[in-house]
């Protein structure tokens, strides 16, 4: 199985960032999916949820209203769309997947997730 972040760099506040998670040997249409991110020093943080076939979607508060999830099962591919980018988001973004049969409820939990992308860098300047 391999994840593949992509879509990080570095833009100023306000700014708007896409992120991509392109699969490979995995049965992507089956899975949830999941991102999350880690800041220098602070834990891994749950940022965003999407069910299987794209019909759910979780956030953290910290990034409701501004994060869009979503995902193309046709392309294996998950998306993060980010807007309003604040320096607080400043954090490498990596893209995960639980087992097929994780509970919904579970997802914000970074232990739940079996596979893991290495993740992609975004920096947000003020």
């Amino acid at each position: 199985v391999q994840l593949q972040a992509s879509g990080g760099g570095s833009v100023q506040a306000g700014d708007s960032l896409r992120l991509s998670c392109a699969a490979s040997r995995l049965a992507f249409s089956n899975y949830n999916m999941g991102w999350f991110r880690q800041a220098p020093g602070k834990e891994r943080e749950f940022v965003a949820a999407i069910s299987w076939n794209g019909g759910s979607t979780r956030y953290a508060d910290s990034v409701k209203g501004r994060f869009t999830i979503s995902r193309d099962n046709t392309k294996n591919t998950m998306y993060l769309q980010m807007n309003k980018l604040k320096p607080e988001d400043t954090a490498v973004y990596s893209c995960a997947a639980p087992p097929v049969k994780t509970s919904w409820d579970s997802l914000h939990r970074f232990d739940e997730y079996l596979y893991w992308g290495q993740g992609t860098q975004v920096t947000v300047s003020s």
